[in-house]
């Protein structure tokens, strides 16, 4: 394959990836999650803790009947726990889990807007080597002068047991 393939051939990729982003921040860092992906944003609640689950699970919230798992995306992703204010919110989220469909919310700082990124302003992840796991996330959105880490939620939450956790209330 010529190197014009390559490129069309990424460029491709990229441009499937366009579209409307819910962006969030986990203190300065600025994420963003493809809009198709989250249901509602809810204030921060109280959350219900499971014994013996990872750390990054906080619990489980009741949500209109629905019992539904709450993932500490700053613990996630190996960060400080921070304390939660006014702006601290839950996104729920409908994520794809061995051809299952799960809702869960993901406590993040603050919500800051819903953002239309096109292909060309979606660069592909930066190589780090094969010590740093980068497979969650689906590109690198310019918005600005500043940089939204878009991710792909169903590979963040890929290995957390919903269906264990939900089971056991």
């Amino acid at each position: 394959m010529s190197n014009a393939a390559i490129q069309n051939e990424q460029t491709k990729v990229l441009q499937d990836k366009e579209g409307k982003y819910l962006t969030f921040a986990l203190g300065s860092e600025e994420y963003g999650l493809e809009i198709l992906k989250v249901r509602e944003i809810i204030g921060y609640m109280d959350i219900t803790a499971v014994p013996q689950t990872p750390s990054y699970v906080k619990g489980v919230i009741n949500l209109r009947g629905q019992v539904i798992p709450v993932i500490d995306l700053r613990s996630k992703f190996g960060m400080e726990t921070a304390k939660v204010t006014e702006e601290t919110c839950i996104i729920v989220v409908e994520i794809r889990q061995n051809g299952k469909k799960f809702s869960t919310g993901i406590v993040v700082d603050h919500v800051q807007e819903v953002l239309d990124i096109d292909g060309e302003n979606i660069e592909e992840s930066p190589q780090f080597g094969s010590s740093v796991n980068t497979d969650f996330i689906l590109g690198m959105g310019k918005v600005g002068e500043s940089v939204k880490i878009l991710l792909d939620i169903d590979k963040v939450l890929g290995n957390c047991e919903f269906e264990k956790i939900t089971q056991e209330q």
